[in-house]
């Protein structure tokens, strides 16, 4: 069985059991979480496609981890202009275990 999801404006294909880094959720380790926007299911061969969530279909989750993402680096250049300027982005990210797929 797997589903696909949306949340933090990105969607991610997930299965039960699966461990996955989403945008940052409000939630402490070992709390559970829903996911109520789910866009596709799929179980036994028989796919169900929302318009545009399917209808009574949720994923929940346990949340494992809070932390911080790798640091983005940008940098803006003007040539002949003196004008340089270094930015560094660290992307807040809540790490949460797939424990089960429903639809009523």
């Amino acid at each position: 069985m797997l589903a696909v999801i949306k949340t933090g404006n990105k969607q991610y294909i997930v299965t039960p059991g699966q461990t996955i880094k989403i945008e940052k959720i409000e939630g402490e380790a070992g709390a559970t979480v829903q996911f109520p926007e789910v866009l596709l299911v799929e179980n036994d061969k028989a796919v169900e496609v929302g318009e545009p969530t399917v209808k009574g279909a949720t994923v929940t989750g346990k949340i494992i981890n809070q932390g911080k993402g790798p640091k983005v680096i940008a940098y803006k250049y003007k040539a002949k202009k003196r004008y340089h300027k270094k930015i560094g982005h660290r992307q807040f990210l809540t790490e949460v275990q797939i424990t089960g797929i429903e639809v009523k």
